[in-house]
């Protein structure tokens, strides 16, 4: 039997070695690597082509729906299953709708574990049980459509930036995780303002949180 290679990208380093120990006591399941940020991640899945990422939504630097949705584009033969704290409707449809197969939260059983595992390997999706399908279907109702309201279109690059701001990084430290230089950080900075209607930081952190971008808890 092939086995399912497997990368883990969580930015919690007991957490990782809690759900690798858990995988690798699973028959058939491969562990390609880890990584601890979006950046990580997107480079890790590039190297070694894995079958399924088990992608934490709250990845630092670029999180983990902004890494689904640049998965889907460039390696769209990966799956992604969304690992998460959060049981809100908000979330998973963010995730799903950035393309994740799956979302399984991160108290769920070992037996959970392996059958979301599975099941997105094998081309299926997977919800946690906790995550209800008409709790989905209400919050659907209630917006009047199938996704969430339309948000100000951004960039890959704005919402990077948008996040490490929300994340509490100032304009060098921007500057040099991103490679480019502080004026152009500024730039994006101007340029989010003017596009979001925002007109100082703070206000860029609470859009960040409103957007599921960031978890108050991150801030």
């Amino acid at each position: 039997m092939t086995p399912i290679r497997v990368l883990l990208a969580d930015d919690h380093a007991l957490f990782r070695a809690g759900i690798r120990s858990l995988l690798d006591s699973l028959e058939g399941v491969e562990i390609v690597g880890e990584a601890r940020d979006g950046h990580e991640a997107l480079r890790m899945v590039a190297e070694r082509r894995p079958d399924v990422v088990l992608l934490d939504i709250a990845l630092p630097e670029l999180n983990g729906i902004e890494v689904a949705e640049r998965m889907a584009r460039d390696f769209p033969g990966v799956r992604v299953l969304a690992l998460s704290m959060h049981a809100s409707e908000e979330y998973v449809l963010r995730s799903l709708r950035a393309g994740a197969a799956g979302y399984l939260l991160k108290d769920s059983t070992v037996s959970d574990l392996e059958t979301a595992l599975r099941s997105v390997a094998e081309g299926g999706s997977y919800l946690s049980p906790a995550v209800s399908r008409h709790v989905l279907a209400d919050y659907v109702r209630r917006v009047g459509g199938s996704e969430l309201p339309p948000e100000p279109a951004l960039t890959p690059r704005q919402k990077e930036v948008l996040q490490l701001i929300a994340e509490g990084h100032g304009t060098k430290e921007i500057a040099a995780r991103l490679g480019v230089s502080p004026k152009t950080v500024e730039t994006h900075r101007a340029q989010l303002m003017e596009r979001l209607g925002i007109h100082d930081v703070p206000g860029l952190v609470r859009y960040a949180i409103r957007a599921r971008m960031v978890s108050a808890d991150d801030v």
